[in-house]
């Protein structure tokens, strides 16, 4: 697997398309963070870790809202071929402020609001909205 990013986002768009109540994902601390995230700023309910040793694996429980998606779209930005960076003056704004851009910085993976907020900038993983 070259991007394993990319294949943690279309495994959450899949499950979320076909309604499905969780979905697993493979154990790496970037996509820890990254589900993390996504549980911080409402798009899904949990993100557990489940396993041990080299057989981790995260949990991702999705979250609906009657019959609509709270996670309506993810799209991965930069990709192993074509890495994408935005200084702090650059971050992109996710359909005006109602999605969030997830960016890897110095400082660890944040939202783009807290890359403004802590005034650091770096590589734009997604946007998710």
């Amino acid at each position: 697997m070259n991007d394993p990013i990319s294949d943690m986002l279309t495994r959450i768009r899949n499950a979320n398309d076909a309604r499905h109540d969780t979905v697993d994902v493979p154990y790496s601390k970037v996509k820890k963070a990254i589900a993390d995230i996504l549980v911080a700023e409402g798009f899904v309910a949990s993100a557990d870790t489940l396993g041990e040793g080299t057989h981790k694996t995260i949990r991702i429980t999705l979250k609906y809202e009657g019959k609509t998606k709270v996670l309506q779209g993810l799209k991965r930005i930069s990709k192993p071929g074509l890495r994408i960076y935005a200084n702090v003056e650059e971050l992109p704004r996710v359909l005006n402020g109602l999605g969030i851009a997830i960016i890897s910085t110095s400082k660890g993976i944040m939202t783009d609001k807290e890359a403004r907020k802590q005034n650091v900038a770096g590589e734009v993983l997604a946007y998710i909205w």
